[in-house]
């Protein structure tokens, strides 16, 4: 009696009824029937089917697994055999989930386009909020018998919903799911079309399709969906009939239409389909709905868009230009045509605009380049806006700008590739250079700012150097620079864009004209303390390293300026033992006061001009021969400062000049006392064309001739650290290092390599 009692126990620890499953499932099918019926049901009524479910799952009516004598339980076992109960009531949900759809099925079977759709998406509807409200009923069959199941690895047992969704897939969705992907087809076609359509029915498609996959690798469903049924049985379609739509469409529309207009359509049909996408589609079906429409509307018609983008340069149209950009960027190396077309375009108008400057751009370094930066600056604008500085269009502008800048009308009329360097040097100076046209602080800075691009774009930059340096020179001797600061920013700006070395000798020269200001305090002071000068007398001691000036030419200084020489000189030797000055007379200038006439003038002469004119104290008459001798100047020269004098009226030459118009050494020369002029204050020093002339040869000659010490030095340089190279790549290496200062032609480095190769 104790033993039966005991085993009793061991079988039914907590004292639980067995129930036969027909007992309750009468009761439980009606309350699910009225739960598909979709009607109303108290809360009280839904606790007891969950009831029912309960005390079935946790019943001992099924017979209990024997466990082997000798064996330990498995840790599942240990509670009771409630676990395994739920088999007989999961097959009977499934075989009422069965009939239900099965009769539901056909009142659908007949119908199509939107009538299957409303019906479609209203049971679908119906159906799925039924079903979430039985899995909440079986909610503790799920949790104890299906998930002991699956966990046990057996195939095709799913919690109560999941298995509403298999078996809606299997009896409702397979029978139907053509007519109603044909009638969303349709539906989404008419919206295309213009029409307005009731997008609920599509998004109720297709979030049914949604939920319909399931990854049946794992029993429960809960690694979520994989999206199998909508992509197969919908997006495949989807994005097949949207190609066939849009082919059509396109090449109608483009028959019918100017590329421009159809660019707009495009636009408009992409921005559609990503719309719908938004609205009503999965957002998975994006990706591949936009390349397919991307290659039907664009990649298609890529000849045609070519086509037309030079048409659209040509005619200014940056609206078009930026439709374009964006249409064409989306498709993979589409882009790379435009860029060759762009970059072509510019070449060509950067060309064009400076053709029309004519020869007179050759001495007008402003037209020149001014002309340059407007072409920049229109496309530069055009890549910023239209082309959303698409680096690949930036460098289209750049290889473009450097083309026609380093290669153009202009370089060919002067038989060089370096006039673009020599004409913004030009026109730095005419920025830089003191005169009543300079602009204000902030707008030089601008100007600099834009000077800078086009240098950027010039190959050459060791003739702008040079170029620069020589006019900066004469800049700062002259006292004629518009602004320090305005200097200074300059030649930050070249210190920046080609490094220290390229700008060593400009600071060097600033540092001698402030070293030369000190100068000149301390010698007033020791002319104060030692006797003054008759005369106002200053100086500048230049480096000769760090100037671009020549050795001075033969001068015979007039006596009146003998004795503030030899003093200055004195001065400075005390200052500075060891060091020799060398005078550069034809960099100097003075002023004279005229007692010769009837008004009383100041005259702004060059140290020549006023060695000449002081000889007018001595006599009123003298030929050009005896003036050679008396101030040393050389006649070539000599007969070029007379000819100033000469055309300013200061003197006059009785005898005829000869047949070319020149001074001849007999030629007598007389001072001319009734000159006049309204201004009581008189520049004569002006430039000599002949002396410009020379100095502009000179400065390509020691262009050549550091290219050529450059050049060799950079061969050495490279063949200290490789040893051994072949020689193409040699001729490479050089290319490189040098391609920042100037591009050296092969032949040249070829010429240039052949004696130290000896």
């Amino acid at each position: 009696m104790s033993s039966a009692s005991t085993s009793s126990r061991n079988h039914n620890p907590h004292g639980l009824k067995p129930i036969d499953l027909d007992c309750i499932w009468g009761d439980l099918e009606e309350g699910i029937n009225k739960v598909y019926q979709r009607e109303n049901m108290p809360k009280k009524r839904y606790m007891e089917l969950y009831t029912h479910v309960y005390n079935y799952c946790t019943s001992v009516h099924q017979s209990q697994t024997r466990i082997p004598s000798g064996k330990k339980p498995a840790k599942q076992a240990a509670v009771s055999g409630a676990q395994f109960v739920g088999l007989e009531l999961y097959k009977r949900l499934k075989d009422f989930l069965h009939q239900y759809l099965v009769d539901l099925l056909s009142d659908g079977l007949d119908l199509m386009d939107e009538e299957v759709l409303r019906f479609y998406t209203k049971q679908w509807e119906d159906y799925q909020f039924s079903s979430k409200v039985l899995n909440g009923i079986c909610s503790y069959l799920n949790r104890h018998w299906v998930r002991r199941e699956c966990d046990e690895g057996r195939k095709g047992i799913y919690e109560i919903y999941s298995l509403a969704l298999v078996t809606w897939r299997d009896n409702f969705f397979k029978p139907l799911n053509k007519q109603v992907t044909n009638a969303v087809l349709k539906l989404i076609e008419r919206e295309r079309n213009g029409e307005t359509i009731n997008t609920r029915l599509v998004s109720g498609v297709i979030n049914c399709y949604v939920e319909l996959g399931l990854n049946e690798d794992e029993a429960n469903s809960r690694s979520g969906q994989n999206l199998s049924i909508y992509t197969e049985h919908f997006e495949n379609e989807f994005l097949q009939d949207t190609e066939r739509y849009y082919l059509k469409e396109s090449s109608e529309f483009l028959r019918q239409n100017p590329v421009t207009e159809y660019m707009k359509k495009a636009e408009t049909r992409l921005f559609e389909e990503k719309r719908r996408v938004q609205v009503y589609l999965h957002e998975k079906t994006y990706d591949p709905l936009a390349r397919t429409c991307e290659k039907v509307l664009i990649e298609k018609h890529l000849e045609t868009f070519y086509a037309e983008f030079q048409n659209l340069l040509n005619a200014d149209k940056n609206e078009d230009l930026g439709r374009m950009y964006n249409l064409v960027s989306r498709i993979h190396d589409g882009l790379g045509e435009l860029r060759n077309l762009l970059e072509t375009h510019i070449n060509s108008q950067g060309l064009t605009a400076i053709l029309k400057c004519g020869e007179s751009a050759l001495n007008d370094p402003k037209m020149y380049v001014t002309t340059v930066l407007d072409v920049h600056k229109k496309y530069n604008a055009l890549v910023l806006s239209a082309f959303n500085n698409d680096a690949g269009f930036v460098a289209a502008l750049d290889k473009a700008c450097g083309k026609f800048i380093n290669n153009n009308a202009m370089t060919r009329i002067a038989n060089s590739s370096s006039k673009s360097p020599e004409l913004l040097a030009r026109y730095c100076d005419i920025l830089l250079k003191k005169s009543s046209k300079n602009p204000e602080e902030a707008e030089l800075e601008d100007t600099l700012n834009q000077v800078m691009i086009v240098f950027k774009y010039i190959e050459d930059k060791d003739v702008f150097q040079k170029f620069y340096h020589k006019m900066l020179a004469k800049r700062l001797v002259q006292h004629m620079s518009a602004s320090d600061d305005a200097e200074a920013s300059m030649i930050s700006k070249l210190k920046q864009a080609c490094g220290f070395e390229y700008t060593s000798k400009l600071q060097k020269m600033f540092q001698d004209v402030g070293v030369s200001k000190i100068l000149n305090e301390n010698f007033r002071k020791h002319l104060d303390n030692n006797g003054s000068l008759d005369l106002d007398f200053s100086i500048m001691v230049l480096s000769s390293g760090a100037w671009p000036f020549q050795q001075s030419t033969p001068f015979s200084l007039p006596k009146e300026l003998e004795r503030s020489v030899q003093r200055f000189t004195t001065f400075y030797n005390q200052q500075h033992n060891g060091r020799k000055l060398n005078w550069l007379y034809q960099m100097t200038k003075g002023e004279i006061v005229t007692n010769c006439y009837k008004n009383r003038y100041t005259l702004q002469a060059s140290t020549f001009q006023m060695a000449i004119l002081l000889q007018y104290n001595h006599g009123n008459v003298f030929s050009v021969m005896q003036l050679q001798e008396t101030t040393q100047i050389k006649m070539d020269m000599l007969v070029q400062v007379l000819g100033i004098l000469l055309k300013s009226k200061l003197l006059n030459c009785d005898d005829s000049p000869d047949d070319d118009g020149e001074l001849q050494p007999t030629s007598n020369v007389a001072l001319f006392t009734g000159y006049k002029n309204k201004k009581l204050r008189v520049n004569i020093n002006v430039p000599m064309k002949s002396e410009l002339k020379v100095e502009q040869e000179q400065t390509h000659k020691h262009i050549e001739e550091d290219r050529k010490l450059l050049i060799q030095a950079a061969i050495v340089r490279i063949m200290k650290m490789r040893k051994v190279l072949k020689h193409q790549q040699l001729l490479g290496e050089v290319l490189t290092q040098l391609s920042s200062r100037f591009k050296p032609r092969v032949p040249v480095i070829k010429v240039r390599l052949h004696p130290l190769a000896l």
